[in-house]
């Protein structure tokens, strides 16, 4: 169970990392012109870049934490944060009509569901 928690938070935390560089450094144009990113379009730079930052304090927070052994509850609380991210990325994108990232955040959404639920339970650090 500790080695698919961690593989699950590894995941997520090179797609959060991912995610945040591109939202953070590239500029909004060039997110809006890639496949996916034309929900750039509908929103300001400064909450493009504000997701951006989320993203990667997401991908600090699911593993950092379980690193150092320091608060390492903030582990599946940012999954559970994740999770919420990830349900209005659903939205956003289903509104739009992109039935793909719908599902690949749905994808994305459950991971980290299972990992909020290992995590606050069975495979807590603390047990």
């Amino acid at each position: 169970m500790n080695l698919a928690l961690w593989i699950g938070a590894g995941l997520l935390a090179v797609i959060a990392l991912t995610g945040g560089i591109s939202k953070t450094f590239v500029p909004k144009g060039k997110l809006a012109a890639v496949q996916g990113g034309g929900w750039t379009d509908d929103v300001g730079v400064g909450f493009v870049k504000t997701l951006g930052a989320l993203e990667l304090l997401a991908a600090a927070g699911l593993i950092l934490p379980a690193v150092v052994d320091i608060a390492t509850v903030l582990v599946p609380v940012t999954a559970v944060c994740w999770v919420l991210l990830m349900a209005g990325a659903m939205i956003t994108h289903g509104r739009r009509g992109e039935s793909t990232y719908v599902m690949l955040n749905l994808i994305y959404l459950l991971l980290a569901a299972f990992v909020a639920w290992g995590r606050f339970g069975p495979g807590s650090f603390t047990g």
